[in-house]
Formats: C-alpha cells, structure tokens, sequence
C-alpha cells in the first residue's frame, strides 16, 4: 500500500521551533562545545556595542544552578514598538530569527553577530531567559520560556543614578536539548581573555558563583600583550612587530614575533570572532609573509640561490591577525572561516607595506628573521627526502614487520589504534583486543621529544617513522585528515610517572604534527586501572588511590583479610589478556577520555614548559602545581 505525500506532509517550522528541532544546524552541536556556544552569542552582542564605543564593562556570572548572566554597559536593547511586529523591539529581537540591528550597517558598521540569529537561538534553546534592559532612565524586563515570552515587557520604573544604561541576560540552557549543563570555566575564560586582548581597554569578568572564584580581563596593550601571553616563557628574537592600517573600509591589525621553537601559532579574528579554520584574512597575511622575506633577503643579499616557503618563514612564528569588516561571509553560523574573497589582497597589501617597512628600519631584528627562516629551510630539505621513506607503499614490509597488529574492518570511521609502550603491554593488548576493528601499535620506550627537534630529525625516528605511517595522514604541512586509517587514536600507557610522560611526549607529537587530529576530537586516552579487589566471586577495579578506599569500604574488606585478593598493577603488562579487555579496551565498559583543545595559546604554553628547553618555567609549574598531584608515584 502506497504512502500518500502530498502538500499537507510539508512541515513550515515557524519562528524558533525550527531552532528546537534542529539545534546542531545553528550552534554546531549539543555537547558541551555547543552548550559554551551560547554564552558566546549572548557576549558577542555585548562586545558589538563595544566595537562602536558604547559599552566599556562586560560582566558574566555563573551562578550555582548553572544559570548564566551576562550583563553589559551599553545603550540597552531598543524597547519602543517594532511597525511590523506591534511588539517592543526586545521581544522581536529575542523571538524572532535574523532580527536585530546589523544587516544596514546604520547602527552597526562592523558585528560579530551578524546573522542576526545568535540571541534568539540561545532563547529557544533555554529552559528560560530573562532579559532586563536599562535605558532612558527606566528599566525594563521580560521572560521567555523556551523561547517563548511568558509575560509582555514590563516597565519597572526609574533605574538609579548608578545603574546606567546596558543590558542583563540571564538564561538556563535546556537540559531536554543538552546532555549536560556544567559550564567549563576555562573555557569562558579562555574567550574572554581573547576578547580583551582584541579590544583595548575593554573589561571583561568572569564570576564563578559555584566556587566563588572571579577573574577580571583588562588590556591596555591589546595585541601586543596578546603576543606577550603566547610568548610567555618562550625564547624571542625579537621586539613584536605590530601595525594597524584600513582600506576600503577593512580595518587590519597585526602582530608577529618569532620565537627559537620549531612550531607555528598563528590565531586569526574577524569582528572578533575566533576563525579556527582561517579563511582570506589568513591566507593573505601567509602570502605576504613569504613574499616580503623572500624579497627583502635577496635585495639585501641575505639569500642568494636559497628560496624560502612558507612553512619556512612561519617556523616559530606567532601572529595574531584581526580583521573587522561591515559584512564579513562566514561558513555557517559557528564562523570558523572567512570566505570575503576581496579581504585577501586587502590584509597582503597592508603586510606587505608594514612589514616591509619593519625590516628596513630594523635590519638586526631582519636579518635574525632571516636566519631562522634559512635554517628551516635547510631542515626542510633534509625533512623532504625524510618523508620520501615515510611515503613509500612498502614502508611497512621493510621496517615493521609484525610490529602494527592491524584490524579487518575497512572503514575508517570504525577502525581504532591503541598506541602501547612495550612489547609485554603490547602483547596483552593483541590478545585483548577486537580483532574486528581494534589495532594495536607497540612502541619501544620514549618516543622523541619533538619540542626540541626538527622535522628532518623527527623523521629519522623508527618510532616516529612508524607512527606516521601507521595512522597514513601523513605529518605537518602535508597532514591530511581524510586519509587518516583510524578514528580513535587511543594512548595506552601504564599509569605511573614513566607512563605520563610517554603520553605527554606522544601528546606533545600530535599537537605540534598533526594538530587537527586534536582539534577534531581525535585522540584519546586509556584509562587503566590501578587496583583489583576480589572478594569471594565479585571483582571491582580501582582507577586511584581514593577509589580504591571506597571499594575497600564497599566491600567491607581491609588489606590482608582473608579470602580477599588484591592487586596492585604496576604496569599494562600485569594484567592478562580478559583483565585488560574488560577493564580499558571493551567499548562497552573501559573509561577513555576525549584530548580536546579549548585554548590554543594555553596549550601551546603548556607544551613549551613542559617539554622545552627552559628549565626554570619547568621548575616553577611544578612548584606551583606540587598541591594538585592525585597520584604520586615514587
């Protein structure tokens, strides 16, 4: 029997349902990401009446039931009465889909939030919002409830002397949409610092009621002590490099300095909006780079024959490059890249006279710049033929023989790697595993420490080496996700000090070689357990010390006691092959935890202070995290 399908089957979501039914469409997903996704919205608006000089305070409060305010000192949400609509402006702008004041560019020349989507999609996605706003001396107040307003605006008087003008947005996510609603504090921070380093002056706090913790984000230096943050704890060659110019009405602000490391950070903006896959903003400021070094070290016989590329000139290079234009073209509604074709050639320009300038009126500064390119120029060279091996379709019959125990499942998206120190873990685990779609790659010992090294010597590592072509994405400039062979990269290690630091060491690879690997929710970490308790037919594990204590107390049992057996694993290798199964490789019932990446700039210090070489900034972290230890092993 056929189905009818006719014009009554056609759905027409209107106003915010549409939102409420496909949430993922406008905040990229309903995780956690998503659920902090929110709180940047509602800020963006803030921080649009920033940009055009009327709001200087921008608080956000996190209160105990995970309620969030954001409450800024700007002009207030017009409240008078929308012609269209018949309703105040602020109900029309909090219910209706791209509604707001940014597409005529009459009050607003340059927003973040320019879809006009971003606070009424954080209405339709909350348990409930209230929205008051001062402005004319009064003050006023409204309430939705999943998007929908539960009472009108209500006009509560006079504010104070003291309140000023501005507007207060409190809302709950919806735990119907959201799987959870514990708000991450480094995350919001991490946006808010970014924010103040973007826009001078501007202050920015962060109240975490839960724990009565507050941060406050002020900075006069803007850029410049952006640069000064990144680099923190890094050796520089130089003084920042920092210009600001506009054309056809593009307002361009740049700063560069290169640093001894090997690694590139370089952090893209547009209307302040993080751009974490670039766009032409970033692609013009790469042109130039190269162009402009290439052209001023051979007019001032700094390179003769050598050519430099650009992943030459960006070798310890950290830039923040920041754009603010009227109409910038996004893709999608999470903007994470810039599509305006015509802010290419706008950014090269402006770099290439700017940067130009610095080098000939800095010709020291210019002509260390200059070295550090030539050397990794060198390097890459050395790198290339290097990566020849890694290349080669019988690598594997050469160099590894029985060494990868590969699955059978073809297709990627199924298929997982656990990386496995040791011959004796890596046995276990070949015998643990899901022959199905479970890979086991064992590795000898600590791999290189890849903060201290090139990529023509990391190549020359058999472990690396390995690696690299095991996963088949290939490494740094040449590292494509598409062809990865696994979707989880697992790290197995055993969980006592010399683990943790052959998993730093291998996260340490990732982030500087295969970095997309970890912003794309890649890599994973196993979660082995510390302790067996088995009493009579029930065995419980234990995965740390104050764990073990409560399945102890649970089980009613002390060291020693009779009829209890209790193992302590010191290492993969203890456990046999079901042990091991059950405990850190069964989907159904293993621990692993998610690598994610929230905040580049942080990482990026981390890495550097962990695994560079500087030891004093190594000395004071420990020093100043001795009292966050869980697990000490001695």
């Amino acid at each position: 029997m056929e189905e009818s399908y006719s014009a009554k089957d056609i759905q027409v979501l209107k106003d915010l349902t549409a939102v409420r039914k496909r949430p993922a469409m406008y905040i990229g997903d309903t995780g956690s990401r998503g659920l902090h996704h929110l709180v940047s919205e509602a800020i963006d608006n803030s921080v649009d009446e920033a940009l055009i000089g009327f709001c200087s305070s921008i608080n956000v409060i996190i209160h105990p039931d995970n309620s969030v305010t954001i409450n800024d000192n700007g002009r207030g949400i017009p409240v008078d009465l929308h012609e269209e609509y018949n309703l105040p402006a602020v109900e029309v702008v909090m219910t209706k889909l791209h509604a707001g004041g940014k597409f005529d560019n009459k009050v607003y020349k340059v927003a973040g939030g320019l879809h006009g989507v971003g606070i009424s999609v954080v209405n339709a996605l909350s348990e409930w919002l209230e929205v008051e706003v001062r402005r004319n001396g009064r003050r006023y107040f409204q309430r939705y409830e999943r998007g929908k307003p539960v009472c009108g605006l209500k006009d509560l008087g006079f504010s104070t002397e003291n309140d000023g003008s501005g507007t207060k947005v409190t809302f709950k996510p919806d735990g119907e949409i959201f799987g959870g609603l514990e708000f991450d504090t480094t995350i919001l921070a991490t946006r808010l610092r970014e924010l103040a380093f973007l826009n001078r002056g501007l202050s920015l706090s962060l109240t975490d009621e839960r724990r009565g913790e507050e941060k406050i984000f002020k900075y006069e230096g803007g850029i410049a002590s952006f640069l000064e943050y990144i680099n923190r704890d890094k050796r520089v060659l130089h003084r920042p490099i920092l210009f600001e110019d506009e054309k056809d009405e593009v307002k361009v602000e740049i700063g560069l300095q290169y640093n001894d490391s090997y690694a590139e950070n370089l952090f893209s903006f547009v209307n302040n909006v993080k751009t974490v896959e670039g766009g032409k903003h970033l692609s013009g400021f790469k042109a130039a780079l190269t162009r402009v070094l290439n052209e001023y070290g051979r007019a001032n016989s700094l390179l003769k024959k050598v050519s430099l590329d650009g992943e030459d000139v960006r070798e310890g290079l950290t830039a923040v490059i920041s754009v603010k234009l009227r109409d910038p073209q996004f893709e999608g509604q999470t903007k994470t890249k810039l599509g305006n074709s015509e802010v290419k050639g706008i950014v090269e320009s402006i770099v290439r006279e700017h940067l130009w300038d610095f080098l000939d009126e800095n010709p020291n500064d210019a002509n260390a710049i200059i070295r550090k390119a030539m050397d990794a120029a060198r390097a890459r060279e050395a790198a290339r033929h290097a990566r020849e091996i890694v290349r080669k379709k019988d690598f594997f019959a050469d160099s590894l023989p029985g060494k990868l125990a590969d699955c059978s499942e073809k297709n990627p998206s199924k298929r997982e790697i656990y990386i496995v120190e040791g011959d004796s873990a890596g046995g276990s685990a070949k015998q643990a595993r899901d022959k199905n779609f479970q890979a086991i790659l064992p590795i000898r010992g600590k791999i290189l420490n890849v903060e201290k090294a090139r990529l023509d010597k990391i190549l020359k590592s058999n472990e690396i080496r390995a690696l690299v072509t095991a996963l088949g994405a290939g490494i740094g400039d040449d590292f494509d996700l598409q062809k990865a062979r696994y979707n989880k990269i697992i790290i197995m290690s055993d969980a006592d000090v010399d683990g943790a630091h052959i998993r730093t060491l291998l996260l340490t690879f990732f982030y500087r070689y295969m970095p997309e690997l970890v912003r794309t929710n890649h890599v994973y970490i196993a979660l082995p357990p510390l302790y067996m308790v088995k009493k009579g037919k029930e065995t419980r594990y234990a995965f740390s010390d104050d764990e073990y204590a409560k399945v102890l107390e649970e089980l009613n049992v002390k060291e020693g006691d009779a009829g209890v057996k209790i193992q302590r694993y010191k290492g993969l290798g203890e456990m046999n092959p079901e042990q091991l199964w059950e405990t850190t490789m069964n989907p159904a019932t293993r621990g692993i935890k998610q690598v994610a990446l929230e905040d580049a700039a942080e990482a990026d210090w981390l890495f550097t202070v962990l695994m560079g070489e500087e030891v004093e900034p190594r000395r004071k972290f420990i020093q100043d995290h001795a009292k966050e230890v869980m697990n000490l092993d001695v």
